[in-house]
């Protein structure tokens, strides 16, 4: 005898019932939420920018071509970018970069002293500035990020980066493109000028030591007279004065354009190599020690010359 309801029971157990199906629905258009959100999150279509700073922005979305979509101004709202693309940013207020010998001193870490050789050959040292200001006009811009954003500069610590990768970049980029242009302007204004013309003591080693072998020291104690002083401090005038005229032509055109403004350079210090500076210091010393021996004959002298009046009174 059949079982009655058998095929009915069956069927009952292979059909999903209603509110498991919509749980399972439910949870898969959550699901595509979050997979729809992480994306857009994931783009960035937003920016801004800090005070500081102004922001090149370039396509990056996958069926996108990747020119320059649109300038950021500095201290900015939050803008719409667009879906996938990447913002270069550059520093907008003045900048300076140092040439020092000093580590804690400059834009940068590290020690850098600029060498170059005078007319008469001798490698002196060169400590100076040079402030400028990024062009921030829109079409410059763009054209600056064509040409140096899209590659990377090698830094003082082996790492490539882009010069809108930070600070790091940004500094790389300067030791790699604007600092031969600085170092050939130097070179040729200090090539112009003998050692002793910028650096008055380096007539003491030139001349022979005179402190110590000229026993009257006459022509010694005249590499030290004010007005000797007085024409260095005019001549590396001079060499600033020329640099100044000079640079921001020399980095226009070696960059391609008009990209760096407002340059301006301010010579801080002349040095001597080592071991022509150990020779002036031993110069010193001795003409020194003849003008202390001089001193000695005229009190004994003096002295004599007081006893004498003395005994005759």
């Amino acid at each position: 005898m059949p079982l009655p309801h058998t095929a009915d029971h069956t069927a009952d157990h292979a059909a999903p019932r209603p509110g498991i199906s919509r749980r399972i629905t439910a949870i898969a258009v959550i699901a595509a939420l979050v997979a729809v959100a992480i994306t857009f999150l994931a783009a960035a279509p937003f920016d801004r920018t800090a005070g500081g700073e102004v922001a090149v922005v370039r396509n990056g979305g996958p069926f996108d071509n990747r020119q320059v979509r649109q300038i950021i101004e500095p201290a900015s709202g939050l803008t719409y970018s667009g879906m996938f693309s990447e913002s270069h940013k550059y520093p907008a207020q003045q900048r300076f970069y140092t040439i020092t010998s000093d580590a804690r001193r400059g834009d940068r870490a590290g020690v850098d002293v600029e060498q170059d050789p005078t007319a008469d050959g001798v490698e002196i040292g060169v400590e100076g500035t040079v402030y400028f200001n990024l062009n921030l006009d829109s079409a410059t811009l763009k054209a600056f990020d064509d040409k140096y954003g899209t590659r990377k500069y090698l830094g003082q610590d082996g790492q490539y980066r882009s010069a809108w990768d930070g600070e790091d970049g940004w500094n790389s980029f300067l030791d790699t493109i604007v600092r031969p242009v600085i170092s050939n302007d130097l070179r040729q204004q200090v090539g112009d000028f003998q050692c002793a013309e910028l650096q008055a003591s380096c007539a003491l080693v030139q001349a022979g030591a005179l402190a110590a072998s000229n026993a009257n020291s006459t022509a010694a104690a005249a590499v030290f007279n004010g007005s000797t002083g007085k024409q260095n401090n005019v001549n590396i005038q001079k060499i600033q004065t020329s640099i100044n005229s000079s640079l921001e032509d020399d980095l226009t055109s070696t960059l391609g354009g008009k990209f760096i403004t407002n340059v301006r350079f301010n010579l801080a210090k002349i040095t001597l190599p080592t071991k022509v500076q150990t020779a002036i210091e031993e110069a010193q010393a001795e003409f020194a020690g003849v003008s202390k021996s001089q001193a000695r004959v005229a009190q004994a002298r003096a002295d004599a010359l007081a006893n004498e009046q003395r005994q005759k009174g």
